[in-house]
């Protein structure tokens, strides 16, 4: 199995992302963000950073970039898509996944170990967790405060498409400790902490990440 890793001019993680997909067991393939070709990948994963420097807002320009065209085609087809810290940034601002990220709510860049609850353990990325179990990853953002209209937070959490919940304390503010969503499809899935941090005991605080990784093997397999 294949999957591409995109990256933008201010990508930090994209190395951290490809080493977590092949811990996994799959192939990862690197997309550059100015080209229109996907190379035959069976998903994607936008890795983390300040693509184009966060110009305009976080986000907003690399999901006008050339490669997203095609990241948003084949999404909409049920390619599954992995946005994370800046990929959820630039998937929301793609119009992939609803909301959007913004200033945490204290000003201050947050970096630590953050608990998490798994809100919905059948989504692509996802299923390799049971629904209610807490993991451990890192979280480091300056923007990562998730916001919603107060109807569209309603609609969410009706459809149970809140995918990643903070527990143990919310480092930005983000509303209804919402820390990652999901399409309706349950293909693409966006969460502001880093998973791609969390892989190997060596370097993380746990290795609860790599259930995102492993996860999308099977997804794409059972397709």
């Amino acid at each position: 199995m294949r999957i591409g890793v995109i990256t933008f001019p201010g990508s930090l993680d994209d190395v951290d992302a490809a080493r977590a997909v092949r811990l996994a067991g799959a192939e990862p393939v690197v997309l550059w963000h100015a080209d229109h070709d996907l190379r035959g990948v069976d998903a994607v994963v936008l890795p983390g950073g300040f693509s184009y420097g966060d110009y305009l807002r976080a986000g907003a320009i690399a999901a006008r970039a050339p490669m997203m065209a095609d990241v948003v085609d084949r999404a909409r087809q049920g390619m599954p898509v992995l946005g994370i810290c800046n990929g959820f940034q630039v998937l929301c601002e793609a119009g992939l996944l609803p909301g959007a990220l913004t200033r945490n709510s204290h000003l201050h860049f947050r970096n630590r170990d953050q608990r998490l609850r798994i809100e919905r353990a059948d989504t692509a990325w996802t299923s390799d967790y049971v629904e209610g179990q807490e993991i451990v990853v890192p979280v480091k953002n300056g923007e990562g405060r998730y916001v919603a209209a107060p109807t569209e937070l309603e609609r969410l959490e009706g459809e149970g498409r809140v995918a990643v919940r903070y527990v143990g304390g919310n480092p930005n503010g983000s509303l209804r400790d919402i820390a990652g969503v999901t399409s309706e499809d349950g293909r693409v899935v966006g969460l502001m902490p880093h998973p791609e941090h969390a892989v190997e005991d060596l370097t993380g605080p746990s290795t609860d990440g790599l259930g995102f990784f492993t996860s999308v093997l099977k997804a794409v397999v059972g397709a």
